[in-house]
């Protein structure tokens, strides 16, 4: 776009409006953290892999870290989140599951990735 001094904006550019942090609701910030959070570990689990067992991006250390962090987000901003609270409980529950799966010798009941925040997944 050549700059004609109008500052109208391109008519060609589809990216979306950039907003500035303090107009984002804390509830949006929070969901988005986690749900990068949750993609990360997913990854790092091999869960976005055909066969995540053979997987190359899984790193079983990288996902606890990453696992323990969602726990931690989650717990402690639950509250906060109203109905957005529940979807990220079953996905951060269902990733320390797949740890469990995913790990050759796996943790004892509350010792795993985000256990300590949200007690005992089985």
């Amino acid at each position: 776009m050549l700059d004609d001094g109008s500052n109208a904006p391109d008519p060609g550019d589809i990216s979306p409006p950039v907003r500035d942090l303090q107009d984002i609701p804390s509830v949006e910030v929070i969901s988005r953290a986690a749900v990068m959070l949750l993609s990360a570990a997913a990854e790092r689990l091999g869960l976005a892999d055909e066969d995540p067992d053979t997987s190359p991006h899984r790193d079983l250390d990288e996902a606890r870290r990453l696992i323990t962090a969602l726990a931690g987000l989650v717990t402690a901003s639950a509250e906060y989140l109203g109905v957005h609270a529940a979807p990220l409980r079953d996905g951060l529950q269902s990733l320390q599951k797949a740890f469990r799966e995913a790990s050759a010798v796996p943790d004892a009941p509350g010792e795993g990735p985000g256990e300590k925040y949200t007690g005992p997944v089985y």
